[in-house]
């Protein structure tokens, strides 16, 4: 029966467009991950996305420097994608980005990856619980602290957002993975009085 089936499935896919084809596979593994035992994690169900579709967030603290950048696309034109763009699906057609940025601009940007890919990028959707804008951010950077990189300025702008939007230290560093000092340190490079309130410091951590 199993092989039955996929050669059923091989017929279908065959006879139908390039496009048709595609979107024929991306519901058949969102069929099989409703079924998986691994339908908790994301990576069980790539999907392949037309890059226009795919929008970067608007708060990403990651850069990448040039050297490093060429040798991304490197990589992306000699092995391939071996890891798909993070997404949040805002809407059916609309899927905002949580991590890979710098994949999502060489696909579809450079020409040699645009003609491999055909204009389409991987993704995968991380569960769509995280909607507000705040878990999102902490999704990012948590993504990016894990491989290490981050810049300290727009970090510290990630924190004054996330204070002013209600989280307190402990939470701000559970979910980022920052200790009190770190929390506090990127709080101080914005010098908002305000974030500081009941707060006692030492004489080296002085407000001025």
């Amino acid at each position: 029966m199993r092989q039955r089936i996929i050669n059923e499935l091989k017929d279908y896919l065959s006879s139908v467009a390039e496009d048709d084809r595609i979107d024929a596979i991306n519901a058949f593994r969102l069929a099989l991950h409703e079924l998986s035992p691994f339908r908790e994690q994301p990576i069980d169900c790539v999907l392949w996305i037309k890059h226009e579709a795919i929008e970067p967030n608007n708060y990403n603290p990651n850069n990448v420097a040039p050297p490093e950048k060429r040798l991304l696309l490197k990589s992306l034109e000699l092995d391939g994608f071996t890891q798909p763009v993070v997404v949040i699906r805002n809407s059916v057609h609309h899927y905002e980005i949580i991590d890979g940025f710098h994949r999502h601009e060489l696909g579809k940007s450079k020409p040699t990856l645009r003609k491999q890919l055909k204009g389409y990028l991987p993704v995968t959707c991380l569960r769509a619980s995280k909607t507000r804008k705040s878990e999102r951010m902490a999704a990012t950077i948590r993504h990016n602290r894990a491989r290490g990189r981050h810049q300290i300025q727009e970090m510290s702008e990630i924190v004054r957002e996330l204070a002013q939007q209600g989280w307190d230290d402990a939470q701000i560093g559970k979910e980022l993975g920052m200790d009190d000092d770190e929390v506090l340190r990127l709080k101080q490079i914005n010098g908002l009085l305000e974030m500081f309130a009941g707060r006692r410091f030492s004489s080296a951590w002085t407000v001025e």
